[in-house]
């Protein structure tokens, strides 16, 4: 009979311990789902990103294109170091944006 009541007591035990997993479980669940909701309603109004191609072309365009950005970037500061005056160097901004594809198809021909 001593026996009964040590598994009644054992049992008792674990479905407490059993119920109070579920309970911070259940809990641990609504606070995800809030902040997946918050989250949501925070940057519904923002399109997903895509994710980026993989591939090797891909990966050598990004590099080239990374490369080009840099070279016309240290061109600009050169610029701006240079000289002294303010349309000059707007002058060569606005030029290297214009210039950016005919100098990135000169670089970097196939």
């Amino acid at each position: 009979m001593a026996q009964t009541g040590a598994r009644a007591k054992a049992r008792a035990e674990r479905e407490r311990l059993a119920a109070a997993a579920a309970e911070s479980r259940a809990a641990r669940e609504a606070k995800e789902a809030a902040r997946r909701a918050r989250r949501k309603r925070l940057l519904g109004w923002v399109p997903a990103r895509r994710s980026r191609p993989a591939s090797a072309l891909a990966e050598r365009r990004r590099r080239n294109v990374r490369i080009l950005v840099v070279v016309l970037l240290l061109l600009n500061a050169l610029v701006y170091l240079v000289t002294e005056d303010v349309g000059t160097t707007v002058f060569a901004a606005i030029a290297s944006v214009l210039v950016a594809p005919v100098v990135y198809t000169l670089l970097f021909r196939r």
